[in-house]
């Protein structure tokens, strides 16, 4: 069963080349550099930094006090020397940012306080780091290749506390049979990385979280595409042959086109639920990005069914 949890031909590469084993020794830089350009982040300095940097200060004028809270309560940020701008005296990152709308999101849903969290591909765990530093969870498991999970640990040990950081358990792919034992969680997060992952590897998660969650958060482009205008390829042809093979979606469209995007999401909401006793209770386009899209999912079985707003009550009561 765990061979199906194996690193696809592209992340191979990518921990061949950029996430490697050394790549949690030094932090210094590393949300600058090419670390996490292969996990949160496009290199800037072949798409402009100029206008990443604009499309943040943009994205900044939008946000609600309730997304700056979100922003502001999360320490430590500037760690790994993340590009950022300032707006109205408070400083943020594109990473963050997104962070912040993504729990907006969410919270809508799930009631987050107290629960028990899976993630799923945490790349350096800025999505962790937001949760804990905003909501009283009980848990937070990441799943993860070894490379990626050496990094988002020494990460999340530079950034939380004590008591948020006790609250952690790390599992390497490998060993999801035996180090998840019978732990259930409340909710489980994908951000962008299902599409990195052979469809048979997302659909044994998708059967994981099927068995062991009650509800599913999604964030993840609806498709594919082929443009080479845009970045010039830069990692090479054969970076672009193996993120085609990737994925459940790898329809190519246009993602700059609203209309080509609208058309691709009943395959995205089809392809990320769990099962056919799962419901999808909110979906909208994932920002900033044209062809991103996020969904959350309920278990509407009778296992983990707990930490939706509809069963707060009744998961909450049957908490150990």
């Amino acid at each position: 069963m765990a061979k199906v949890f194996q690193a696809s031909r592209q992340w191979e590469r990518i921990s061949e080349l950029w996430v490697t084993e050394d790549a949690a020794t030094d932090l210094t830089g590393f949300k600058s550099d090419r670390r996490n350009f292969n996990l949160a982040l496009w290199d800037p300095t072949a798409n402009g930094l100029r206008y990443l940097r604009a499309l943040v200060y943009e994205l900044a004028t939008r946000l609600g006090d309730d997304d700056w809270s979100k922003i502001e309560s999360v320490h430590n940020r500037e760690v790994g020397d993340p590009v950022t701008v300032r707006y109205e005296g408070k400083s943020v990152c594109l990473d963050y940012l997104q962070a912040a709308l993504e729990l907006g999101f969410i919270e809508k849903e799930v009631d987050l306080d107290g629960a028990r969290v899976l993630e799923i591909g945490a790349g350096y765990g800025r999505t962790c780091h937001s949760m804990l530093s905003n909501y009283d969870l009980a848990s937070y498991t990441i799943i993860d290749l070894k490379n990626t999970l050496s990094l988002s640990r020494a990460y999340l040990r530079a950034v939380l506390d004590e008591k948020q950081f006790a609250k952690l358990k790390f599992v390497q792919v490998e060993d999801i049979d035996t180090a998840l034992g019978t732990d259930r969680f409340d909710l489980c997060v994908n951000v962008h990385s299902f599409t990195e992952m052979t469809p048979d590897t997302v659909k044994a998660y998708l059967r994981l979280i099927d068995e062991r969650c009650g509800a599913f958060f999604v964030k993840n482009p609806v498709g594919k595409f082929r443009d080479k205008s845009m970045d010039g390829h830069q990692k090479g042809e054969e970076a672009v042959k193996l993120a085609m093979e990737t994925g459940p979606l790898r329809q190519v469209l246009d993602i700059h086109d609203s209309e080509a995007v609208a058309a691709a999401v009943p395959a995205f909401i089809d392809a990320y639920r769990p099962a056919d006793r799962w419901t999808c209770a909110a979906d909208t386009r994932g920002l900033p990005w044209s062809y991103f899209w996020q969904a959350v999912f309920r278990n509407t079985g009778s296992r983990n069914t707990g930490s939706t707003k509809a069963g707060s009550e009744k998961a909450h009561d049957a908490r150990p």
